[in-house]
Formats: structure tokens, C-alpha cells, sequence
């Protein structure tokens, strides 16, 4: 990698960094840091690549949203965490969690609990239900939903 960039390679290269995934702001600054870039010509490319449509904050925070739930299962709460960790303001968050439909999210959580329920070896049932709650706050959900499902496997199970 160069040293020294001018700002129309900088800004070229940038693009590149935006088309080929979502970015938010910050990775884009964090970017043009390590390309040794000061904050005025900072400022400058952050300009024209939202002007060009390249970077978009919204459209970020929603592609996220849907990818981290889709692909990953995260639950709403680990997703709000992980894109306020990428400086995303609220109302964007708020708007990004709307890409996620309550009938979807609530299939993803039903299917995730029960399979890692299933997968749990332990005989000692109070053990097997903190590590079935630990796993599934880990990836974000909210405890309410956690723990009437833990009732409710419960119950299947002595049944």
C-alpha cells in the first residue's frame, strides 16, 4: 500500500471500500485514517461519496439489520448494540429494526431456541437452563421471550 494518497485516489479507492459492502461513517473515517488521510480531506471525500450515493447511513443500518438476523440469528438487542458500537444514531436503529417482521424474527427465535435446546448435554436441568438463557441473551434476544420459552420446554420435556 502507498504512503501518501492524493484525495481523488483516496476517494477512488474509498468507493471501491463502499461498493463492494455496506459501510457506515465511521469504518469509512477509520478507512481513510490508516491511508494516512487528515480530517479536512476526510471531510472532503465524506462529502462526495454521500453525495454520490456511496455511502448511506440508513441503507447501512438496515442491509445490517436484515444480513446479522438473517445470517447470524442475532436477536434485536445485539443488533441495537453492535450499531450503536458503529456510532449509528437512534432513530437509524430504530427504522433498521423495522426490516426485521415480528412474525420472521419470532420463527428465527423459536427455531434457534429449540435446536440449541435439543443440542444442550446437560442432565442437571438448572445447568441446562442457564446455559440455554446465557446462549440466548449472547445473541441478543430479550429475556421476556427467553424465559417463557424456557417454561415452555420445560414443561414439553416432563411431559
Amino acid at each position: 500500500m502507498k504512503d501518501v494518497f492524493t484525495i481523488k485516489e483516496a476517494l477512488s479507492k474509498i468507493e471501491h471500500f463502499c461498493a463492494y459492502q455496506e459501510r457506515c461513517h465511521e469504518e469509512v473515517i477509520q478507512k481513510l485514517y490508516s491511508m494516512k488521510m487528515d480530517s479536512k480531506e476526510i471531510d472532503t471525500i465524506l462529502v462526495q461519496l454521500i453525495s454520490d450515493n456511496f455511502l448511506n447511513e440508513e441503507r447501512f443500518a438496515c442491509s445490517f439489520a436484515r444480513g446479522k438476523h438473517r445470517i447470524k440469528q442475532w436477536g434485536k438487542i445485539r443488533i441495537t448494540n453492535e450499531l450503536k458500537f458503529k456510532k449509528i444514531n437512534q432513530t437509524l436503529i430504530n427504522t433498521a429494526l423495522k426490516e426485521i417482521s415480528a412474525e420472521e424474527y419470532l420463527v428465527t427465535f423459536h427455531t434457534l431456541a429449540e435446536k440449541n435446546w435439543q443440542s444442550i448435554r446437560e442432565t442437571n436441568t438448572l445447568k441446562k437452563k442457564k446455559k440455554f438463557c446465557d446462549y440466548l441473551l449472547r445473541k441478543g434476544f430479550e429475556s421476556h421471550l427467553i424465559y417463557d420459552k424456557v417454561k415452555e420446554l420445560e414443561t414439553d420435556s416432563k411431559q
